[in-house]
């Protein structure tokens, strides 16, 4: 890990001259529209986070892309060769953004090279609301949803805060889609931030003031003191989630863990913290940075948690010189990505195939094959091989992975097949049509302590689908065959 630390003169400010980007309207169109024969009057101009007269129509316009039958809201600034998508913290409402103080001219001198595309996740701002809390997985379909949508085959993705996680997440498991990875103010485990008080107490205590700006102390500490700003911030928290909604992502944040991926993290990745941050100590930076091979490490002072509130001139420039580098992974003979990894076995196939012979066997065996294929697929995994009596297959996300092997086992003991099945999510080498790598052996040697109709999981697994529906019963501690230590192993049902 390369560390650097900025040492900027608290006088030194940002002072954008940028060009606001406008949406061109007719004389008609400014006075009234009409939408479906009903008569819309014009928003009227309001204050933009700068303090300057702005009016909506000096914004980006606010669409929607389609994430399954979710509605992502998401917004696009500048039009440069480059693709830069923001992946939002725990707060978040691409309009009223805008209002922040800093925050559309940061995007602007972002758009100088490229587009900026900004997002709500499910559940949040101008996007769908859901029941519950969005899953990483959700959260990452919801990102390729976006990319998708704007025609973005590849993305520099610049996570902040909470959304770190689930951006580092991304990379790891679809390489290909991300040129770049900046991490700004990030944590690898949510719960390591309270780490002497219950999780329910935790989440009591930021709910039950949330809408009153009382965040703004940790986000924006440099205007803490400015009652107008704290009533502008408890607006955009208003805005963001209702207390319901943002007690259940912060239930499902307490859960998460990604330390186990992040080894497997491949692209060029910058992590970027202030040494005061008020609200993310620096350390939980320091070791986010750690755990990622060959990440850069800047450190800045002032204590201000937004990326965009406070002294921002450095930080710009560092995120610049490092996305417009295009410095690109060193090619290698093999492909290493991040994914769940799915074995299953049927039990006493040996003695089966004798008792029913050949024949029998081989239209049951057919029967299995034509199963795994239909399960695989539906739950949007990659059947890698039949190994004669089982399969291995592949999945890009371990909560479908889970559900596929527990639908799997389900109908395969209904034609009379009892299945053990196995999964690990880590780092597999692509060689051609077949995989390798320490997860796969992992995820065999998972199955190999599986029992008749059971789907065994490793620890890192239950971490990384917290919020799924999903349960899990321990089964204790094991050692696996040719690999380090105990593993933690958990039995899973729906």
């Amino acid at each position: 890990m390369k560390v650097f630390r900025r040492h900027v003169s608290p006088d030194v400010r940002f002072a954008p001259t940028l060009e606001v980007l406008t949406t061109t309207r007719s004389p008609e169109q400014n006075s009234l529209s009409k939408l479906g024969g009903v008569t819309i009057q014009p928003i009227e101009s309001t204050r933009s986070g700068d303090g300057h007269p702005m009016n909506y129509s000096e914004l980006p316009l606010t669409r929607y892309a389609m994430s399954e039958d979710v509605s992502v809201a998401y917004q696009t600034m500048g039009d440069g060769p480059i693709n830069i998508i923001a992946i939002p913290g725990i707060v978040s409402h691409v309009e009223f953004l805008h209002e922040m103080p800093g925050y559309t001219a940061f995007l602007q001198r972002l758009s100088k090279f490229a587009r900026v595309i900004t997002f709500d996740k499910r559940g949040q701002g101008l996007s769908d609301k859901i029941s519950g809390a969005p899953t990483l997985e959700e959260r990452m379909d919801d990102v390729r949803a976006v990319l998708d949508t704007v025609g973005a085959q590849r993305a520099a993705l610049l996570g902040f805060s909470e959304g770190c996680a689930m951006s580092a997440m991304f990379a790891a498991s679809y390489p290909e889609r991300v040129s770049h990875l900046v991490l700004f103010g990030g944590f690898v485990r949510y719960a390591e931030l309270f780490p002497a008080a219950a999780p329910q107490a935790i989440v009591q205590e930021q709910t039950k003031n949330w809408g009153s700006g009382a965040l703004m102390k940790g986000v924006m500490t440099s205007r803490a003191s400015d009652p107008d700003a704290v009533a502008k911030f408890a607006k955009l928290e208003r805005l963001s989630a209702s207390p319901g909604a943002m007690k259940a992502i912060l239930l499902l944040n307490l859960q998460i863990d990604v330390g186990h991926i992040l080894p497997t993290v491949r692209v060029p990745t910058l992590v970027l913290h202030r040494a005061a941050d008020a609200l993310v100590p620096v350390q939980k930076g320091r070791d986010f940075a750690a755990q990622i091979p060959g990440a850069k490490y800047i450190e800045y002072p002032g204590g201000d948690h937004a990326f965009w509130s406070g002294d921002v001139e450095a930080l710009l420039g560092d995120i610049e010189e490092f996305i417009t580098g295009q410095r690109e992974t060193k090619s290698t003979d093999l492909e290493r990505i991040l994914a769940t990894v799915l074995f299953t076995d049927i039990i006493d196939s040996t003695r089966r195939a004798a008792e029913m012979g050949d024949q029998n066997w081989r239209r049951l065996l057919d029967s299995h094959d034509q199963l795994a294929r239909q399960m695989v697929e539906r739950h949007h995994g990659k059947l890698i091989k039949n190994t004669g009596d089982g399969i291995l297959a592949t999945f890009d996300g371990p909560g479908r992975a889970v559900r596929c092997a527990l639908a799997f086992s389900a109908a395969a003991k209904q034609i009379g097949l009892p299945l053990r099945s196995g999964l690990h999510t880590g780092e597999i080498e692509v060689r051609g049509r077949d995989i390798g790598g320490i997860a796969v052996h992992a995820a065999a040697r998972v199955m190999a302590n599986s029992g008749p109709n059971e789907v065994l999981v490793s620890r890192v697994v239950t971490d990384l689908v917290a919020g799924a529906a999903l349960k899990f019963d321990e089964r204790g501690a094991y050692e696996l065959k040719g690999l380090p230590g105990r593993w933690d192993l958990f039995a899973a049902s729906a």
